[in-house]
């Protein structure tokens, strides 16, 4: 069986899924006219926007939400981050995950010096009249359900907009929302595919 591969914009508002018991919600299929079999490889949740990566081949999925593949995020967090707070965030912090305490593992985060220049969200986020933001940049090696937004909480610097950048060697880059590109694979290092 030949699989098929896509890289994905998913913008906020959509949902990291084809079927939804829930009416009026925002699907992948909506995006793309996808062959049968196609799953998200891992999740972003509704708010979250950026990076995703479908495939027909179950295999390959497994293989990416592994703890082989890097996944970058940038998230525009409340406030002026502290060096002690990305310190915190580098270091591991608890959080609550399945209402049980976990400790996250140590990973990368460094302050992004200028704003990364994402378009205009569907929904504004607020404007400045409500204090100044960060864009931070965390990478992860682990998944739990919304571990960044409560991170950067626990750190004392709630996420107001979080955007996948990575995953493996594959970034985002001009990836415009909503935009749907066919790769012959993830593993090719050619034009026509993506590199993992």
């Amino acid at each position: 069986m030949l699989h098929r591969h896509f890289i994905v914009h998913k913008p906020y508002g959509y949902l990291s899924q084809f079927v939804c018991d829930q009416k009026k919600k925002k699907l992948l299929g909506d995006l793309h006219e996808f062959p049968a079999g196609t799953m998200a490889i891992g999740r972003l949740d509704e708010d979250s926007e950026g990076l995703l990566l479908l495939t027909t081949n179950g295999k390959m999925s497994e293989y990416v939400r592994s703890k082989k593949i890097e996944k970058e995020y940038y998230a525009q967090v409340d406030g002026l981050i502290t060096d002690e707070a990305i310190e915190r965030l580098q270091q591991g912090i608890e959080i609550t995950v399945e209402k049980q305490k976990y400790r996250t593992k140590p990973c990368a985060v460094h302050k992004l010096e200028k704003d990364p220049g994402f378009a205009e969200r569907s929904r504004r986020i607020r404007d400045d009249r409500h204090g100044p933001t960060s864009w931070i940049s965390i990478t992860l090696k682990e998944g739990k359900n919304r571990q960044i937004r409560k991170m950067t909480a626990a750190a004392g610097f709630p996420t107001l907009r979080l955007v996948r950048v990575r995953v493996g060697a594959i970034h985002l880059r001009d990836l415009e929302p909503d935009i749907v590109k066919e790769v012959e694979s993830f593993v090719s290092t050619d034009s026509a595919g993506a590199s993992l």
